[in-house]
């Protein structure tokens, strides 16, 4: 477990770089990186769903997911918003980690066989440590509302995790690939801010 958590730890972390570099260096980097995650994740969807008659339904859906990542980046004209959606999936995905192998306990669901109760709580209870954000954001929210936000989109990215996982698993494999220590591929690692990002933009944009 702990070289794993390791891995997980180091590769979030890298991840939050790298987009923190893209997103504040300007809109064309920014473009340019969500085009080649994009362009990764596709080739890893194909991988796994070639020959599935949920290939196109879930590569319009990914084509959605990604112009509402960078509609949200425009609109708020604050990278620090894309930062905070971000930090809330990721510290799910840790939190579900490491509740989920210390504590153990009943299946969430027969589809993503490592996902527990405990996982599941763990999730929502580390995620909101990226509350930190609103320190340095200027949201224009109570604390009832950032307390909703981060409980939906924790939600959604965990729904979104199980959902892939559920693909992954009608295809026969563990990962989707191997560009990341401790995740696999892209999609490993983004499973859940693909489906979490529409909704925040939603959220955002229409309250």
């Amino acid at each position: 477990m702990k070289n794993e958590l390791q891995k997980r730890i180091l590769s979030s972390i890298f991840l939050i770089s790298i987009s923190f570099f893209f997103i504040i260096e300007g809109s064309f980097l920014f473009i340019f990186f969500i085009s080649i995650s994009f362009c990764i994740i596709i080739f890893e969807w194909y991988l796994m769903s070639k020959n599935k008659n949920y290939f196109i339904p879930g590569l319009i859906f990914l084509f959605f997911s990604f112009v509402s990542i960078y509609n949200l980046r425009v609109t708020t004209n604050d990278y620090l918003v894309f930062l905070f959606v971000t930090s809330i999936c990721i510290l799910t995905d840790i939190g579900g980690y490491i509740f989920g192998k210390l504590i153990k306990g009943p299946k969430l669901t027969k589809f993503s066989p490592n996902k527990t109760y405990a996982g599941m709580f763990g999730g929502y209870l580390l995620s909101f440590i990226s509350i930190i954000f609103i320190s340095f954001a200027n949201f224009n929210y109570n604390g009832l509302n950032i307390f909703i936000f981060i409980l939906i989109i924790s939600t959604v990215s965990q729904l979104g995790d199980i959902f892939i996982s559920y693909f992954k698993r009608l295809s026969k494999i563990k990962d989707t690939g191997k560009i990341i220590p401790g995740h696999g591929g892209i999609l490993d690692r983004v499973d859940g801010m693909i489906f979490a990002f529409p909704v925040a933009y939603f959220i955002i944009t229409k309250f």
